[in-house]
């Protein structure tokens, strides 16, 4: 498995927060990885596409950059 792979495939965990107009979420491992939903599926749903917008960001700023681990 390489890296981008590993993390795709990482679980991150999130919160969720009942609103006046449904569900709001995030993901405190990835700072400003927000999103939100009607419902709390919706919401749930959401955050796993802003998980992978966010991973493929970092992706694409750090590419051809030294990083240590």
């Amino acid at each position: 498995m390489n890296h981008r792979e590993w993390l795709m495939a990482t679980r991150y965990k999130v919160f969720l927060k009942k609103t006046d107009e449904g569900y709001s979420v995030w993901a405190p491992g990835l700072p400003g990885c927000w999103s939100q939903g009607a419902t709390e599926e919706e919401a749930r749903e959401n955050i796993k596409d802003a998980i992978g917008a966010y991973l493929k960001t970092v992706e694409l700023l750090s590419k051809g950059k030294i990083a240590r681990f």
